[in-house]
C-alpha cells in the first residue's frame, strides 16, 4: 500500500510518534523548506524553527560556519551541508536539523559545480551522544529556478524521513 499524503505530512506524523523536534537551516531554497514543514496543521507541535542563510556573511553569523571551511570547501559542499545541519539542530536544542546550500539558478555555479546542484545535510542528536551523527546528500536537479528549488525540498524531506525511520 503506497502512503498518498505529502511527505511534509509524513515527516510530521514520524516526528509525532517520536516525540522528536526538527529545525532548518536554509541557503538556495530561501525558507522554501521551513514553509513547506510549516504547510502541516500540527507542525508547532515537531517544527522548532528554522534559519535562512543565503550570503556567507549569514551563514558565518547564524550558522557558525567558519570562513576558512567557505573559502576552503565553497558555500555549495559537503563539509558547509553538514556545519548547517549539525549548528542549527544544536543551536535550536532540536532532535534533527535539515539543510540546504546549492545553486538554484539560473546563474551561479561552474564547471565543478554546476547550476542544480545541491547539497543536503541531516543531523541527528541521538538518544545519547552514541547515537549522534550528520550526513550529507548530494544532488544534481534541473528545470527552473522554482523547479529546482522545489526538488530540493522535496528531496530533503525524503531523505529526512528516511532517516527519521530507521534511527
Amino acid at each position: 500500500m503506497t502512503d498518498d499524503r505529502s511527505v511534509a505530512h509524513r515527516i510530521g506524523d514520524a516526528l509525532a510518534a517520536r516525540g522528536e523536534t526538527l529545525a532548518v537551516a536554509e541557503s538556495c531554497t530561501g525558507g522554501l523548506l521551513g514553509s513547506t514543514v510549516t504547510g502541516v496543521a500540527g507542525s508547532s507541535e515537531y517544527f522548532v524553527g528554522g534559519i535562512i542563510a543565503y550570503t556567507n556573511r549569514t551563514k558565518r553569523q547564524l550558522l557558525a560556519i567558519s570562513r576558512e571551511s567557505l573559502e576552503r570547501h565553497g558555500a555549495v559542499s559537503e563539509p558547509v551541508a553538514s556545519a548547517m545541519a549539525r549548528h542549527v539542530r544544536d543551536e535550536t536544542g532540536a532532535d534533527w536539523g535539515v539543510s540546504t546550500t546549492g545553486y538554484a539558478g539560473p546563474t551561479g555555479g561552474d564547471a565543478e559545480t554546476p547550476v542544480g546542484t545541491v547539497y543536503v545535510g541531516i543531523a541527528y542528536a541521538g538518544r545519547d551522544d552514541a547515537d549522534a551523527f550528520a550526513v550529507v546528500e548530494h544532488y544534481q536537479f534541473d528545470g527552473t529556478r522554482r523547479d529546482v528549488q522545489e526538488q530540493i525540498v522535496e528531496q530533503a524531506l525524503a531523505v529526512a524521513l528516511e532517516r527519521i525511520e530507521t534511527a
